[in-house]
């Protein structure tokens, strides 16, 4: 995620309550875009994206467990930036940070119901948050997570296109599907494998666990992708919801009842969208469907490397340690 420009991200793991809290910042703001398609999301200021509302920039996306209740982590984010003046200008002197924010089901896979999460979760994610390699696995707002009776985590990938534009996707992978095709045993969209990201670590026919039965609200998987592009909050929310084509292609069944699937884009703006001449009026066109089809594979990819990089725990068994059929 962090080889997009301008882009940090960090976490704050609590592995004794089998949850955590993600922050992707972004220290000289984004124009952010979102697409909300599952049908039990849990969320905060995803209405202040919409494109005819007045915000242009946020400061950070937080992603946390705890369900409802890991809305709290979004405070700490918005105190750690306003005590940095990041945000929306008010006066000569105060900021109102601008942090969206999702949480994912994970109560009850810990000793306790529900975990302690509180402001202090956003706060230490955000001190942890830098532009180096992303953590990945059961970190941050994957700690608990479970994907399709398996464990889920934290992944992350990223693409340059042709043009210089860059594009990443992070991925909190919680999900009622699988990302597991159950027929051949192997990963849906394996086949996006960009060099050796996976590390040879694809088993192939696996045996998957019985899927637990759905229940209301107790899954979703949560998604920022990023570019460098310069885009507009219109374009922000269609690139946004182009990557959800990732998510429905890398989870089977997804978007569900039961699943608050959600897709957060963030535009940096360091470099103007290439124009392709022609017929339609819309020059910039094509670079937004480059941009959006690159996001889709990125979070697609991204689920993989969640599910790759997630160790067995809270009575939840890895990838890493299915049997062979």
């Amino acid at each position: 995620m962090t080889d997009v420009p301008g882009i940090w991200v960090g976490h704050y793991t609590d592995t004794a309550a089998a949850s955590g809290t993600t922050v992707v910042m972004c220290p000289d703001g984004a124009v952010g875009g979102v697409d909300v398609r599952g049908a039990a999301p849990g969320t905060r200021e995803t209405d202040l994206l919409a494109p005819e509302n007045l915000i242009e920039s946020v400061q950070a996306i937080c992603l946390s467990g705890g369900s409802v209740y890991g809305l709290a982590a979004a405070d700490g984010v918005v105190r750690h930036l306003e005590s940095r003046a990041m945000g929306f200008p008010l006066d000569d002197t105060h900021v109102a940070p601008i942090v969206p924010a999702a949480v994912l089901f994970d109560l009850g896979r810990g000793p306790e119901f529900r975990p302690p999460v509180d402001s202090s979760w956003g706060d230490l994610a955000c001190r942890a948050a830098g532009p180096g390699p992303v953590n990945t696995g059961c970190v941050g707002a994957g700690t608990g997570a479970m994907s399709g009776g398996i464990k889920g985590g934290v992944g992350s990938a990223s693409v340059v296109l042709e043009t210089g534009i860059s594009v990443a996707a992070l991925v909190a992978v919680n999900s009622l599907g699988s990302t597991i095709n159950p027929a051949t045993g192997t990963f849906w969209e394996v086949r996006l494998e960009t060099g050796k990201e996976f590390a040879g670590r694809i088993r192939h026919r696996v045996t998957l666990p019985a899927t637990p039965p759905g229940s209301p609200g107790e899954n979703t998987t949560l998604a920022v992708v990023a570019t460098n592009a310069a885009l507009t909050k219109p374009q922000a929310k269609k690139i946004a919801m182009m990557a959800h084509d990732g998510m429905a292609r890398a989870i089977r069944p997804a978007h569900t009842m039961f699943d608050g699937d959600i897709v957060y884009c963030l535009a940096t703006g360091k470099r103007p969208l290439p124009e392709t001449p022609g017929f339609f009026t819309a020059p910039v066109a094509q670079a937004i469907n480059d941009i959006g089809h690159a996001a889709a594979d990125c979070l697609a990819r991204a689920i993989i490397r969640g599910i790759l990089d997630a160790k067995s725990g809270y009575g939840l068994t890895a990838y890493r340690d299915l049997k062979h059929r």
